[in-house]
């Protein structure tokens, strides 16, 4: 699969709307830049989102068992329940955006039963129950990450096919800041130390501890040049995988992809390293306090819709970069012309 770069053959038509709208040019700012680029994923001048969702992938990893997060593993699971149950903050934030929310079990290390009554959907795609512990051995074998890609691909093209256009991306998984350390220490080339955070909350002696685990885990690979697949089943988290998969497929698909933040982002890091026009179809959401959330950007040259201090995941930057991205179509879509409105345009001397 080759995902080709946005065709720019309707940018001039789509300015010369934005422009001709009845307001000073330039005077809506990024919410401009948005209108264009979804006009371009979409090919119209009159884009629209529909039937929009976050998608939260969750999955285990071995090495929460080790120590390098704030929280036991089986918070996955009780945050999956409440996931299902309506009562986590992305539940809330997608409802007050008028969002979809589907949860995905990649790998988490329990079933789960969901509830009859629930308004989420459900979706089990588990390739283990956990990943192995990336500071001893591989996180998964070469087979399970690219089944896990593959997932990714095929859970997207059903979304897309019952009128899904745009798609949020959100995760869970107890360690899973610390895959996306490395993962993007391995990627971008940014020192580790500089891409290691707090996570959930770490205190001083936790950080401490974390960065001496995930050291560990770089000099087990000392010497070997990793691609970005190989760092992938080398410390990746199954719910990463999947979400490397579904950025591929919902790029191919011409859907608008909002991205959230650290762990979100280390997924687009593998995608992009395979399929670079991955990034035409992204907004990004917000700039997370993660400080590797940072080198991430720098990597990809991107700019984040958002700077409101949010580290919790879940897409719920995402969630909360929704309604800014339909603003943007619906001043496009909704807002009187010069011409219609009678208004007099701008003197071009």
């Amino acid at each position: 699969m080759t995902i080709p770069a946005l065709s720019r053959e309707l940018a001039t038509a789509l300015q010369q709307r934005i422009d001709s709208r009845t307001k000073p040019l330039g005077s809506l700012g990024r919410l401009e830049s948005i209108a264009l680029q979804v006009g371009l994923i979409q090919q119209t001048i009159t884009p629209q989102i529909n039937a929009p969702r976050i998608a939260v992938f969750a999955g285990d990893h071995g090495a929460a068992k080790a120590g390098v997060g704030a929280y036991p593993q089986e918070v996955t699971t009780q945050m999956v329940q409440n996931f299902l149950a309506g009562g986590a903050s992305i539940n809330v934030l997608a409802r007050q955006a008028s969002l979809d929310l589907v949860v995905v079990d990649t790998g988490v290390a329990s079933d789960i039963p969901c509830a009859a009554n629930s308004d989420v959907d459900y979706v089990v795609a588990k390739q283990a129950y956990g990943t192995a512990n990336y500071i001893e051995e591989a996180a998964m074998s070469i087979a399970q990450r690219d089944a896990a890609i593959t997932q990714g691909k095929a859970l997207v093209a059903q979304w897309h096919k019952s009128g899904c256009n745009a798609i949020g991306f959100g995760e869970m998984g107890i360690g899973n800041t610390s895959t996306a350390s490395l993962l993007t220490h391995f990627i971008t080339g940014t020192p580790l130390d500089e891409v290691i955070g707090r996570g959930a909350g770490l205190d001083d002696q936790g950080l401490a501890r974390k960065r001496s685990l995930l050291a560990q885990a770089a000099r087990r690979v000392a010497g070997r040049k990793l691609s970005a697949l190989d760092a992938l089943a080398e410390f990746g988290g199954f719910e990463v995988a999947t979400m490397v998969g579904a950025f591929l497929g919902a790029a191919e698909a011409r859907m608008l992809i909002v991205v959230d933040g650290f762990i979100v982002t280390s997924a687009l890091l593998v995608a992009h390293a395979m399929e670079p026009a991955v990034l035409d179809y992204c907004i990004f959401a917000h700039g997370s306090a993660e400080p590797g959330h940072r080198a991430q950007l720098k990597h990809l040259r991107a700019e984040p819709l958002l700077e409101l201090g949010m580290r919790l995941g879940e897409g719920t930057g995402a969630a909360t970069a929704f309604p800014l991205i339909r603003a943007a179509l619906a001043c496009m879509n909704e807002m009187a012309g010069f011409a219609d409105a009678g208004v007099s345009e701008a003197s071009q001397a």
